[in-house]
């Protein structure tokens, strides 16, 4: 699926056999803005990726700790953390502070972007399409996992 801005390059999202292959592949995920409350969506989402089989590392300063998993502060230490290898970047974060967290994708060499149901920042996708990464946007890593299990 191509969206772009009006006068802008079009981003290529992943469409569903992009988002089966990318599952399929990856084995380390990056949760931006994962939370230890139960309440909050990406709770749920944590537990879903560790139980799936994913190697997963919550990054949010304001955390020590997701489901026992340590919290890192960044996606940097996040990369440290997963032996230099983030094959997605889930973000649960606003979507205006989302393009920060695109550049910070690419800094790390992370192979995806994944902003979560409901998160749409154009900026953002280009930011990652740009450098290579693969871009989903406004989806569920939980509910794609459901739809294709690995």
């Amino acid at each position: 699926m191509d969206r772009s801005e009006p006068g802008g390059a079009p981003v290529r999202l992943l469409d569903d056999a992009g988002i089966a292959r990318l599952l399929h592949e990856a084995h380390t995920i990056a949760v931006v803005g994962a939370s230890s409350n139960p309440a909050r969506p990406s709770y749920g989402v944590f537990r879903t990726l560790l139980d799936a089989g994913y190697e997963c590392v919550p990054v949010n300063p304001n955390e020590t700790e997701v489901q026992g998993v340590p919290a890192v502060a960044t996606l940097a230490e996040a990369a440290a953390a997963l032996g230099g290898r983030i094959d997605i970047v889930d973000v649960f974060r606003r979507s205006e502070l989302t393009e920060e967290v695109a550049r910070e994708a690419v800094a790390v060499g992370a192979g995806a972007l994944w902003l979560q149901l409901g998160l749409v920042n154009e900026e953002s996708a280009r930011i990652a399409a740009e450098a290579g990464l693969a871009v989903v946007m406004d989806r569920c890593t939980a509910i794609e996992i459901r739809r294709f299990p690995r």
